[in-house]
């Protein structure tokens, strides 16, 4: 079987738990994401316990059904077996094989014994597979599924559709596969669920185009053990891009999140793409009043930062926390103030890109997504920020992303680029006139081709100058320009020159007189009208 036709199957297996939680009423139901993905992930860790388990043993391994040889060992030896598996991989007694459940589907209170299941795995694997919360306490791997299920008399049968869609199906011939393939599968998995509708901390989720261009930016060169950071992480696509240029096993995972359907998603990527080392520093909480990662009672410092950070939301309930004598070295250019209409246009980019400048370890990069306007900002907290990187010589570039990059959103983005170690030149791209406006649901958006993906970054790598799309400008330019990072405002100004003949310079010219006296005519024809129009309001 090949790898598209494995995709194929794996969307259908999808497709059909989605069918099966609507025929329960479930459909587009806020709790239909935790089943689809919770029980996505039981099936992936039972067959990924079965491909481990085989590696190991020999007699699992010929057997025609794994689950049955692996029950016939004396309790020692099968904790023997477990504990020659790796950290990254769940450990499974015979009571949580999917097998067993559906051997026992037939028994009464089946729905019971399906949750109770579910709970044992999380509880066993909780030191490996639990999030936790900026509090301290652990979230752990699965609910209690059935219970979403309203009408209590359907939650049996419900348990019996969901394991015998699971039975039939096996990741076992795909775990050597490569970061694109979980990726596209993770997409199509979530695609539902991970919008930016409703909800005061709505995710969103960042185009594979985005994602991309920042990783191949950052990393340019082999690197190992380095630390990857995103104070903002969502369901992890910025760093799972990151993490797959690095090197999975050259790299550990920070994270921070305020919503917790963000940090269950980002959990089930890093299972999926061989990062579960890192779960442990998947932290939910809010990154800006309470952020975890810390060296004592300082902010942690990393290697690489990414960020695709709300640029607009009201924290006025606890923006006054913010503004104290701790946190002026972390917020060096100010906290916004509460407007007194439209708190939900607060700026708290602002307060995100001031966090990711204050995590960055000497030495370090960093690729942050803003709103376009912050990159003109004449003056306030924008241009304050923009200073700083100028003034400290840590800034590698800004790519100004095409219009609707984001489908979810109108606003114009760009990408700033932090680099500790750039003391020459900064690279400013604009790239808002590629890709390809298509619709996307109710939406449109623009998509760029993989050639203008890799003409983005090859360029900006190579610190191209390339008229009208790129420009390499040095720091005392920027700070001449009141520290703008348009590129527009650096690109030379062209003047056509054409050679023509006395007699065709004339006929232009008395072209252009011509449209001259005809707009004067017609501005002197429209002043009489209204003249007259005004003389008859007055003797109404």
């Amino acid at each position: 079987m090949t790898t598209r036709d494995f995709e194929s199957r794996t969307k259908a297996l999808i497709d059909r738990l989605k069918a099966t939680c609507s025929a329960y009423g479930l459909g587009n139901d806020g709790n239909e994401f935790k089943i689809i993905t919770q029980v996505f992930l039981y099936k992936f860790l039972n067959d990924k316990f079965a491909f481990e388990l085989k590696k190991i043993d020999p007699a699992i391994r010929a057997a025609k059904h794994w689950e049955e040889a692996a029950e016939k060992f004396p309790a020692g030896e099968y904790e023997m077996l477990l504990l020659q598996l790796g950290a990254d991989t769940a450990k499974l007694q015979p009571r949580h094989f999917i097998s067993q459940l559906f051997a026992r589907q037939q028994d009464a209170d089946f729905a019971k014994r399906f949750d109770d299941t579910l709970f044992d795995i999380a509880v066993t694997n909780a030191d490996i597979f639990a999030v936790k919360t900026a509090g301290g306490a652990k979230v752990t791997l699965f609910d209690r599924v059935s219970e979403y299920i309203s009408d209590t008399s359907r939650r049996d049968d419900f348990c019996r559709a969901v394991i015998n869609t699971l039975v039939d199906f096996s990741f076992e011939h795909v775990f050597t596969q490569k970061y694109d393939f979980y990726a596209t599968i993770f997409e199509y998995l979530i695609k539902d669920y991970n919008t930016n509708s409703g909800g005061k901390y709505a995710e969103y989720y960042t185009p594979h185009a985005v994602a991309k261009i920042m990783a191949a930016i950052l990393v340019t060169e082999k690197v190992q053990g380095v630390s990857a950071y995103d104070p903002s992480a969502g369901s992890g696509t910025l760093l799972m891009n990151l993490a797959h240029a690095i090197g999975e096993d050259r790299c550990t995972i920070y994270s921070q999140d305020i919503s917790q359907k963000s940090s269950s998603l980002l959990r089930l990527n890093l299972i999926l793409n061989n990062l579960v080392h890192s779960i442990q520093n998947v932290i939910q909480g809010n990154t800006i009043l309470l952020p975890y990662h810390k060296e004592g009672t300082a902010i942690r410092k990393f290697d690489y930062i990414v960020s695709n950070p709300p640029f607009k939301m009201d924290f006025s309930d606890y923006r006054d926390s913010l503004d104290t004598k701790a946190n002026q070295e972390r917020f060096f250019a100010g906290i916004p103030n509460v407007p007194k209409q439209a708190k939900d246009k607060m700026a708290i980019y602002q307060l995100f890109l001031q966090h990711i400048i204050a995590s960055l370890k000497p030495g370090g990069k960093a690729a942050v997504v803003v709103p376009t306007g912050f990159i003109t900002a004449q003056s306030g907290i924008d241009r304050k920020i923009r200073q700083k990187l100028i003034d400290e010589k840590m800034l590698a570039g800004v790519v100004s992303m095409p219009s609707n990059i984001f489908a979810t959103t109108g606003t114009n983005v760009s990408i700033v680029f932090i680099d500790d170690t750039n003391k020459g030149d900064v690279v400013l791209l604009d790239a808002s006139n590629l890709g390809q406006k298509i619709k996307d649901g109710k939406n449109q958006k623009t998509v760029l081709t993989e050639d203008e993906e890799n003409r983005i970054i090859e360029t900006f790598n190579a610190k191209k100058a390339i008229e009208d799309f790129s420009v390499t400008v040095s720091y005392d330019q920027i700070a001449a320009k009141n520290y703008s990072l348009s590129a527009g405002q650096y690109f030379d100004v062209k003047i056509e020159y054409v050679d023509i003949t006395p007699e065709e310079f004339t006929g232009k010219m008395q072209t252009f007189t011509t449209n001259l006296d005809t707009l004067f005519a017609e501005s002197r024809a429209l002043e009489k009208e209204i003249k007259k129009q005004l003389a008859g309001l007055r003797y109404e």
